[in-house]
């Protein structure tokens, strides 16, 4: 008979899970290590809870399966946080696997008391303790609820005195519920919308996955409408499209393009890519969505209230298209000037090109792009540099550019790539970090080298580690010239097995890109960038000066 660690090995298997990320100690969780090993499933050692997490995270966003990782109790649990809120706000299905003491509700040792369950109630979507009567059944329900709209987190607390019991299995559907197909009323009121509308513009996020991208660009090409995406939805639409606008930050950068529109359609757009501030657009919003903006999942994680659509229309957004295609043919009105959409697209492009005298951070974005071949998909951390990392980075697929959106999690870079190289072995993975970025994560660099996995790490460092004080005093960068001496990125690399290498300027930077490529593990390239065009290009994004 199997034991109740076998059994969520097997339900975690049926669910599609592809691996393990974890911190393990002493309890229950080394049985359920043990029982991944008998039966095949992977386990990725970390060195950080909330980094593996993360790792899960990202392997569910990539996959559509949920993510899995497991920690000890008490220190290991809190330890998780940032990794568990980062999958809640970015709507990343997972399994969080982790271990209490026996026959209490509470972990505790004579060290701590902790309730995990209360702890975690704020960033994950339930938590469901495993009993040796219905681990099978547990374990479905975690994984439906998981996947379940809006998506993320779940918590699975596992009793350390079960683990070893025998425990029946039970036949279970984890499967989650279908949703229920739009109206045909909502979809005959949105077509009016559409039709009525002379410039409408189209706003892909999150919620706009694989399987929808084909209906979003067949849907703005038919129109014809501009189209902005997301961070989260980068790919969505091919960058190099000519109806593909850019980023939709939020903030004043795109206000050129979408203030012309007179119908805004959000598609799959979930309110927590947002910024919360005020909605500045007065043309009214038709949403497609998979779930309605006052659905409890949004509202706890801060969504909602951004905007107040018009018209929302409940589904796969895909889906919705593919049933509204049929009363939009052949009358649509819509008169977007070409030219000036065009005008609008490279005005927006290059207004992040700013010039400075060293080695700009956009620059090593569009070498990085030019280096690496198709399909190479790039993790960037919060930081200054994601501005341009965004902007220029071409995808042409969903899952090209991830990025933590709903939190901004720094650090969240290389455990992400690390992450995407092992469900995409046969990619090219490039994370962009910032040098806190990467000092956040440094231990993961070994987790990386043990592995051999073949990502390049590309450092911004701006030395801004040492240039705090410095900014204090005087108000801003001034550049190259005012860097101190700081931590020296690529000798912290090549102390945890990789290869490194430094540049300063483009001709350096093509080097060190031409031999870290031709690298068969993991390489850094700490790339010593001229922060000085760093403030006046928050001003661009933000429309009022840094302060």
């Amino acid at each position: 008979m199997p034991t109740v660690a076998e059994l969520i090995v097997e339900g975690l298997r049926r669910a599609g899970v592809p691996r393990l990320f974890g911190v393990p100690g002493g309890g229950s969780n080394l049985d359920v290590l043990e029982a991944a090993r008998v039966h095949g499933l992977p386990f990725v050692l970390c060195h950080q809870e909330w980094a593996a997490c993360i790792m899960a995270a990202v392997t569910g966003e990539l996959t559509g399966c949920p993510g899995a990782a497991l920690s000890t109790l008490g220190p290991g649990v809190t330890a998780s946080a940032t990794g568990l809120a980062h999958a809640f706000l970015d709507r990343s299905p997972m399994i969080y696997v982790s271990d209490r003491h026996p026959g209490s509700a509470l972990a505790f040792t004579t060290h701590q008391r902790l309730d995990h369950a209360a702890l975690l109630a704020p960033i994950v979507k339930g938590s469901v303790t495993v009993t040796v009567d219905s681990v099978s059944q547990g374990v479905a329900d975690a994984v439906r609820l998981a996947l379940g709209e809006p998506r993320g987190p779940v918590h699975l607390d596992l009793p350390a005195d079960a683990a070893r019991q025998p425990a029946v299995p039970m036949p279970t559907d984890i499967v989650p519920l279908p949703r229920p197909a739009p109206t045909a009323a909502a979809l005959d009121r949105a077509a009016e919308m559409v039709l009525a509308a002379s410039r409408p513009i189209v706003v892909a996020g999150l919620q706009c996955r694989a399987s929808d991208a084909k209906w979003l660009r067949a849907f703005c090409e038919a129109l014809p409408a501009p189209c902005l995406t997301t961070y989260k939805a980068k790919g969505a639409i091919p960058d190099p499209h000519p109806l593909a606008m850019g980023v939709f930050t939020g903030g004043v950068l795109e206000e050129a393009v979408v203030g012309r529109a007179d119908l805004i359609i959000a598609f799959g757009v979930d309110p927590v890519e947002l910024i919360p501030r005020r909605w500045p657009y007065t043309a009214p919003v038709l949403s497609f969505t998979r779930c309605p903006s006052s659905h409890p999942g949004f509202l706890a994680a801060g969504g909602g209230g951004y905007f107040v659509p018009a018209l929302e229309v409940m589904g796969d957004p895909g889906s919705i298209l593919e049933e509204l295609a049929p009363r939009l043919v052949g009358r649509s009105r819509v008169d977007w000037d070409v030219v000036q959409v065009d005008r609008l697209k490279r005005e927006r492009w290059g207004a992040l090109e700013v010039a400075v005298p060293g080695l700009a951070p956009h620059r090593v974005v569009q070498l990085a792009r030019e280096f690496t071949p198709a399909g190479t998909i790039a993790t960037v951390d919060a930081g200054a540099h994601m501005f341009p990392a965004t902007a220029y980075w071409q995808a042409v697929e969903p899952g090209e550019l991830l990025i933590s959106n709903g939190l901004a999690t720094m650090g969240f870079a290389l455990p992400a790539a690390i992450a995407a190289q092992l469900v995409h072995p046969e990619r090219r993975v490039i994370c962009l970090t910032g040098d806190g970025g990467l000092m956040m994560v440094a231990a993961e660099l070994e987790t990386a080298a043990r592995l051999r996995l073949p990502i390049l790490i590309i450092a911004f460092d701006d030395g801004a580690l040492s240039l705090i004080q410095i900014k204090q005093e005087q108000k801003g960068y001034e550049g190259a010239a005012m860097r101190r001496e700081g931590p020296d990125l690529a000798a912290l690399a090549r102390a945890f097995g990789l290869t490194a290498f430094v540049a300063t300027d483009e001709h350096g930077l093509r080097s060190a890109l031409f031999s870290a490529l031709a690298t068969s593990g993991p390489t850094v390239i700490d790339a010593r960038i001229d922060a000085s065009g760093y403030r006046r290009m928050l001003e661009i994004v933000r429309g009022v000066p840094d302060a």
